[in-house]
C-alpha cells in the first residue's frame, strides 16, 4: 500500500530494507492481493472487516506527489448517510467519463479522470512546461468505499463543487 499521509518534509529518506541481494529489490507500484477462500464463514468474516475500508485504483491508488484524491469523510443522522470525497484535478463537466454509483447495500463506486499534473500545459494557445509537478498524475482513477448501511439508493443526491469536493446524501433503508 503506497503512502498517502501528510506530505513527508523534503528531508526525508525512507529506509531500506537490508537485502543481500540487490536485484531481489523490485519497485512495485498498484497492486491487487488475492485471497482464495476455502468457505462462506471465511469470506463473511473479510467482509464484515473491511466494511468502513476505501478502495483506491489508477492515479489514486500511484501514492504520488499532490493532493490526494479519494479521502472519505462519512457522517450520519436518523435518516441518512452524508459523504464527502476529495476529487482535486477531476473537472466537474466531465459527464462521460465521471460517475457515482450506489448499490442498495450501501457500497459506494466513483470513476472519472484526473486532468492535472501534465507534464506539458496547453492555455490560451501557449504552450508552458511545468517546472514543479505537485498535483495528482493526469489518468483513470476508482474510488470504492461501504456506508455503514442499506440505503434508498434511488433517492441519492449529490453535488460536485468548485472546491473539488463531492458531496452526497441518501436516505437510509
Amino acid at each position: 500500500m503506497p503512502y498517502i499521509g501528510p506530505p513527508l518534509p523534503h528531508s526525508y529518506v525512507p529506509s531500506s530494507p537490508r537485502v543481500e541481494d540487490p536485484e531481489a529489490i523490485v519497485k512495485v507500484g498498484p497492486a491487487m492481493v488475492y485471497c482464495p477462500l476455502t468457505t462462506s464463514k471465511k469470506w463473511d468474516h473479510i467482509v464484515s472487516a473491511s466494511k468502513t475500508g476505501v478502495s483506491l485504483t489508477g492515479t489514486a491508488a500511484m501514492g504520488q506527489v499532490g493532493p490526494v484524491i479519494g479521502r472519505v469523510d462519512i457522517g450520519e443522522n436518523e435518516n441518512s448517510y452524508f459523504f464527502r470525497v476529495s476529487l482535486p484535478g477531476v473537472a466537474r463537466d466531465q459527464t462521460d467519463s465521471f460517475s457515482c454509483d450506489m448499490e442498495p447495500d450501501g457500497n459506494v463506486k466513483i470513476k472519472g479522470v484526473t486532468t492535472t499534473g501534465e507534464s506539458i500545459v496547453c492555455k490560451n494557445s501557449q504552450v508552458f512546461r511545468m517546472q514543479s509537478r505537485n498535483l495528482c498524475p493526469p489518468g483513470h482513477f476508482s474510488i470504492t468505499f461501504q456506508l455503514p448501511g442499506p440505503v434508498n439508493n434511488l433517492q441519492f443526491s449529490g453535488a460536485f463543487g468548485a472546491d473539488g469536493i463531492l458531496e452526497g446524501t441518501v436516505p437510509k433503508r
